[in-house]
């Protein structure tokens, strides 16, 4: 199958074509297109081109097609669920609720409002607030979450009456450019475009000064260039970077009620996940049976190629991530005790056992830093203050979580830890109505719900008097 990009409504071969790596064997198992810089300037030429006719159709005809992009992925869900399997690693029931959620994505902005908001009203006049669509907006992908993660782009960006130039992680751009494929014939032309690269297109197009914002999902690294990048044209931004989110049991809980619910925070998606439970801190009482209780659910998961029956860790999405996971591991055992994992299965692909390292604290790489893999310290601590102050200090601030049966106690202590959102008795539950933001180096602005919706909007005030 060729795997083209969408420009101008039409697909297009690359200036070149790109190995696309299976992590499950280390194989390359497609090619797709390469997008030339002068494409990348086509593409957002098409997405402005198309700009006046699509912000101008009506709310409804916009709601409409995105209620049809939706019928488009749930009836491809199994075909879109495997490619996206092949290329990210995850296992096939994992990918089809990615999927399912990207059309749950579309399907509720296909009902989402943007009223006019009358602010004052006498009578001799009002004051109105308008929300109009900013222009070409560029989004930039991950490898973690590809198709989520781009319909969560997509569609509130095109409900507002912006058009799109759209840039997947080079390592998983199959199942967007398939994606963009299937729409081909139903978002009209310019409207969507999607264009690849191999990490190299990307200032590009955040520095084109017919693109008016960028939303960027990835590293806090590199978000900081982006951050520099739109700097030049006062271009609009989203940032949602990396995490080191922590978890706060409460000495109340009862640690085999409690630890499959951590583990599954820390292990979701192999652990590649920015919000994913990154440091778990555990009371003095109650450390010796949570990591017992962890160690014993790690020994038993069941790791391998994410298309094989009863499979529940993949592999890790890319070799540069396997490679830094394994160094940590290496790092955690002078640092602490590994209890579970700590090595890798003897098979092809990009494969760690899921790791639990205990007796380790802050001043470690696997304490302080993003891991973002299948590695969770666990941390001992024996005053609540001091857990809430070490949970906090730290430059990133994406989310965190507080662990008890007493929901009014887990509350309070929610309340004074540092980041965007703070979980109780849950950890990392993202949808559409519930606005996501990070704290410090996690993020700068917000996706998701009525607040982020405004962020892909130009504010109007029409005020209004009588003569």
């Amino acid at each position: 199958m060729p795997f083209d990009m969408l420009i101008k409504g039409r697909l297009e071969k690359g200036a070149k074509l790109m190995d696309v790596i299976d992590p499950s064997t280390r194989e390359v198992f497609a090619q797709c297109a390469r997008a030339s810089a002068e494409q990348v300037n086509l593409a957002v030429d098409a997405a402005a081109a198309a700009f006046d006719e699509w912000s101008s159709t009506p709310l409804a005809q916009r709601q409409a097609v995105l209620a049809r992009v939706a019928d488009v992925i749930e009836a491809n869900t199994e075909e879109l669920a495997r490619l996206l399997t092949k290329e990210q690693g995850k296992p096939l029931a994992e990918a089809t609720t990615e999927v399912g959620g990207a059309a749950y994505l579309f399907r509720h902005y296909s009902s989402v409002d943007i009223p006019i908001r009358v602010i004052e009203e006498t009578e001799s006049g009002r004051v109105e607030l308008h929300r109009r669509p900013l222009g070409v907006v560029g989004a930039i992908l991950p490898w973690n979450f590809p198709v989520f993660m781009a319909s969560g782009k997509i569609a509130p960006a095109l409900l507002a009456g912006n058009t799109m130039v759209l840039k997947p992680a080079p390592s998983t751009p199959l199942t967007t450019l398939r994606l963009g494929e299937l729409l081909k014939d139903i978002i009209p032309a310019g409207t969507l475009n999607i264009i690849t690269d191999c990490n190299d297109l990307g200032p590009l197009l955040t520095s084109h000064p017919k693109v008016r914002k960028i939303a960027f999902t990835g590293s806090t690294q590199t978000g900081l260039k982006v951050m520099s990048s739109v700097a030049a044209d006062l271009k609009r931004l989203t940032l949602e970077l990396g995490g080191n989110d922590a978890g706060i049991v409460l000495d109340d809980c009862d640690p085999k009620q409690v630890a499959p619910l951590l583990f599954k925070a820390a292990f979701a998606n192999n652990g590649q996940v920015c919000v994913a439970m990154k440091r778990l801190y555990v009371p003095e009482k109650l450390y010796d049976a949570v990591c017992e209780e962890l160690a014993g659910i790690a020994n038993k998961a069941v790791v391998g190629p994410g298309l094989e029956e009863g499979v529940e860790l993949g592999p890790i999405q890319n070799r540069e991530q396997y490679e830094k996971l394994k160094a940590l591991i290496e790092e955690s055992r002078w640092d602490g005790e590994i209890i579970a994992g700590g090595d890798c299965p003897q098979r092809p692909g990009y494969f760690i056992n899921p790791t639990i390292v205990r007796d380790i604290a802050e001043g470690s790489r696997l304490v302080d830093e993003e891991q973002f893999g299948p590695v969770l310290p666990v941390i001992k601590y024996a005053d609540l203050n001091d857990a809430v102050y070490r949970a906090n200090a730290t430059s990133y601030g994406l989310g965190n979580s507080v662990w008890s049966p007493n929901v009014s106690r887990a509350h309070e202590v929610a309340c004074r830890l540092d980041s965007g959102t703070v979980w109780v008795n849950q950890h990392g539950v993202v949808t559409p109505t519930t606005p996501f933001a990070g704290a410090k180096l996690s993020g700068f602005g917000v996706e998701f719900a009525e607040e982020g919706l405004a962020e892909l909007t130009q504010v109007k005030v029409v005020n209004v008097t009588k003569i």
